[in-house]
């Protein structure tokens, strides 16, 4: 297994996740890191790594050629192509855009060239959603500043702003992260600073779906060749860092068959093959599910779900292609993720009233007390505890802040424009 990465996210708990995954079964474990003390490359259970410093603005020829070295030094090393795993979109694109650059290489699925940039992009995947009449939030990709200028006649504020491709997040942000505007006045504070003689920055604007009539699910999917080998599981996102539209820092897993009927038949329409982790928000106020994400690739929380074997979305895609079934078995115990570092401020958020949905209830809500659960934590592990302590290290200045941030956190009645600027390589 090849875990790919391309931008500067060291603190991505997801790839320390696969890798323990696979290499605690003694599956041969190699990563692209930015550096030789990223948590990911001091877990015990990688068998290589290659520092590949990249920031998404490189051209395709250098990206691919860069992979390219690396994954004949894996072959070399191994005598086999390796699986390659995406942990970001950039990377999903890249592989599936450059197929052909890797065969022999690297072993993927076969995915439409075409489709996780489609899937990726905010306006893209809007108009997937709407040709397959899936459920999504209203949206617009203004062309340019005129037509920002006159979002109000399509689009009610507040709004969600969101960085809309690939590539163009790393290269020329919209906006730092998933951000909240909730008027005119601060879309104008937001693009106060633009060039106007310039191209309008790939900004898309999405319809709010309020928190205090909604529900945020997950939805992991492996899609493989054969849909009696597919692995569909849904969980619930209980609190996130920052507290609106951030990363998972809490979630359980809840059984839901009509959102995991909806996201397979969905990613099957596309021809999505591979792992991929959808977003949703159940719409209490029409009773829907409104997809807000497809990431076609490795969802950082993917731990979150494994069944009554132990198969997990990593341990699904290695075994399918490497030419075997996928005996998913049946749903084990009701699982709960946390991510330590990111969780505390968030619960500070919470208590203060700062939450991004409601939890459901009846069988889908939070696992009570007697419950049998199984708890995963996102970096701390007896058997590889270095990973927890890099991060630890590396994440210490910015936790101070981030707490200081949740102890400043306005009650969401007072000041939604307070909502979060930070994500989101989740």
């Amino acid at each position: 297994m090849l875990l790919v990465k391309i931008g500067h996210y060291p603190l991505h708990h997801g790839g320390v996740g696969a890798i323990r995954s696979l290499g605690r079964l003694g599956v041969p474990v190699y990563a692209v890191t930015e550096d030789r003390f990223t948590p990911a490359a001091l877990s015990r259970h990688l068998r290589g790594r290659f520092v590949w410093p990249t920031t998404g603005a490189e051209d395709t020829a250098t990206l691919v050629d860069g992979l390219a070295r690396i994954a004949r030094r894996v072959l070399a090393r191994e005598g086999r192509p390796a699986v390659v795993l995406p942990t970001d979109d950039e990377a999903a694109v890249l592989l599936a855009e450059q197929a052909e650059a890797f065969t022999g290489l690297l072993l993927m699925p076969a995915v439409p060239s075409w489709l996780p940039r489609a899937t990726a992009g905010k306006q893209s995947l809007h108009r997937l959603c709407e040709q397959h009449r899936v459920p999504s939030p209203r949206s617009l990709l203004p062309a340019d500043f005129d037509e920002l200028a006159s979002v109000e006649q399509l689009l009610t504020f507040p709004l969600v702003a969101k960085n809309a491709d690939a590539y163009t997040r790393l290269s020329r942000p919209a906006v730092g992260s998933t951000t909240l505007l909730a008027d005119r006045s601060a879309l104008d504070a937001l693009t106060r600073d633009w060039d106007r003689r310039a191209p309008l920055p790939s900004l898309l604007l999405q319809e709010y779906l309020p928190g205090d009539r909604a529900e945020d699910w997950i939805c992991h999917l492996y899609c493989a060749d054969d849909p009696v080998d597919d692995l569909v599981c849904t969980g619930v996102k209980v609190r996130a860092w920052p507290p609106r539209g951030g990363v998972t820092a809490y979630a359980y897993s809840a059984g839901n068959p009509e959102l995991a009927e909806l996201s397979r038949r969905f990613c099957r329409a596309l021809g999505f093959r591979g792992i991929c982790d959808l977003d949703w928000r159940f719409d209490r106020r029409d009773r829907r599910y409104k997809l807000l994400d497809f990431n076609p690739r490795l969802g950082a929380q993917f731990r979150l779900f494994e069944t009554d074997r132990g198969i997990d979305m990593v341990r699904a895609l290695h075994l399918d292609l490497t030419g075997r079934r996928v005996d998913q078995g049946s749903s084990a115990a009701r699982r709960s993720f946390t991510v330590e570092i990111l969780d505390a401020p968030a619960r500070v958020a919470a208590r203060r009233g700062h939450r991004s949905a409601q939890l459901p209830e009846g069988a889908a809500a939070p696992p009570g007390r007697g419950d049998r659960v199984t708890a995963e934590l996102a970096w701390a592990a007896l058997d590889d505890p270095l990973p927890a302590l890099a991060a630890v290290a590396r994440s210490s200045g910015p936790a101070l802040g981030r707490l200081r941030g949740a102890l400043r956190v306005v009650r969401p009645r007072r000041s939604p424009e307070a909502y979060s600027r930070t994500t989101v390589h989740q």
